[in-house]
């Protein structure tokens, strides 16, 4: 009987965005968010093609990415695609009230109204990059939610988790892992959604703030210190009904491997158990590495192992989101190093 390969969903029109810089403490600087990072994991995920099932979703799943997000939002994405190729625009003016209902959305001026950074641009491509992204999370979520496999892995690439239900930012468009878990929860009463990027995935935090059928739980880098700052405290626990369905547990810049392990073996995996979570969506960024350019946490290779297999213990479906990881040159091992504890 062959192996079963572990579903991986991309489309290749993800590539076709490409920022080239960005603005930060006022300068312009090369964008980390660049194609180098699925070029990496595509290429390892190929080294270790036995193992993996490279599939591309079939339509953009517009409907729900409407439903999880302000549909003015979505518009004013989506205008950009009649900008000229090679030509980006960046956010940069952010009204001090953000009504939304005045709103010119076909306007690419009034795009700062849905935008909390100057590192998010956008342009003719992004729209459909991150449609497809958002379409990969979907497409995984439905395999995974229809019992035919337990485990799916989501190459979204513009990332997701920072986009709220009305803002996108943080290199983020359309929540993947959102949409992921809304898919989730049409089977399932109870979804769980962990985020293990090096930054609070404030988007996500926002979408299901008062959901108490969604648990979230994100370890972090201590906003004190690092983006997205404003969100990812400890004492962010949920509103109204969902009140006690958030868990933020921000770390110290610094945090290797065992101590991070500890962190999800004493604190994460107790809390899925007490939920009594009967699916997993899990936002695996990638950059807690200890090289990576905008972490600064020092997990290596073989800890990411290690962090699959603690999730994997718990033998739930699992939709796998690709979240952030931005040092290229190790990426793919540390994805496949993770999702090789789901075979």
């Amino acid at each position: 009987m062959p192996p079963v390969k572990l579903p991986v969903f991309f489309h290749e029109d993800q590539l076709h965005h490409k920022p080239v810089f960005e603005w930060a403490f006022g300068e312009k600087i090369p964008h980390p968010e660049t194609t180098c990072r699925v070029e990496s994991i595509l290429a390892e995920l190929e080294a270790h093609s036995p193992r993996f099932e490279l599939r591309s979703p079939e339509q953009f799943p517009l409907a729900l990415i409407k439903e999880t997000h302000n549909k003015k939002m979505v518009e004013a994405i989506q205008s950009a695609a009649s900008l000229p190729l090679g030509k980006t625009f960046y956010p940069s003016v952010f009204p001090y009230h953000r009504d939304k209902s005045n709103l010119d959305s076909s306007n690419i001026h009034h795009a700062g109204a849905f935008c909390f950074d100057s590192g998010t641009p956008l342009n003719a491509t992004t729209f459909a990059a991150a449609a497809w992204s958002a379409a990969c999370a979907f497409d995984a979520a439905k395999l995974v939610a229809s019992g035919t496999q337990k485990y799916a892995y989501a190459l979204s690439r513009p990332p997701g988790h920072h986009a709220s239900t009305d803002l996108f930012g943080g290199y983020c468009y359309f929540n993947n892992a959102a949409i992921a878990a809304k898919v989730l929860r049409q089977t399932h009463s109870r979804v769980a959604l962990v985020d293990i990027d090096f930054h609070h995935g404030n988007g996500t935090q926002v979408i299901f703030d008062r959901d108490p059928s969604v648990l979230v739980i994100s370890l972090h880098g201590d906003p004190n210190e690092h983006y997205p700052h404003f969100t990812g405290y400890a004492n962010e626990t949920g509103s109204g009904k969902g009140k006690g369905f958030n868990i933020n547990i921000p770390l110290p810049g610094g945090t290797d491997g065992q101590e991070y392990l500890h962190r999800l073996s004493a604190e994460v995996i107790p809390a899925l158990q007490r939920f009594e979570a009967q699916a997993l969506v899990l936002s695996a960024g990638f950059d807690t590495y200890v090289a990576d350019p905008i972490g600064a946490f020092c997990l290596e290779t073989p800890d990411f192992l290690s962090v699959g297999e603690q999730f994997a213990a718990l033998k739930l479906p699992t939709v796998i989101v690709q979240e952030g990881g931005y040092e290229s040159t190790s990426l793919g091992r540390n994805v496949v190093s993770l999702l090789e504890a789901f075979f």
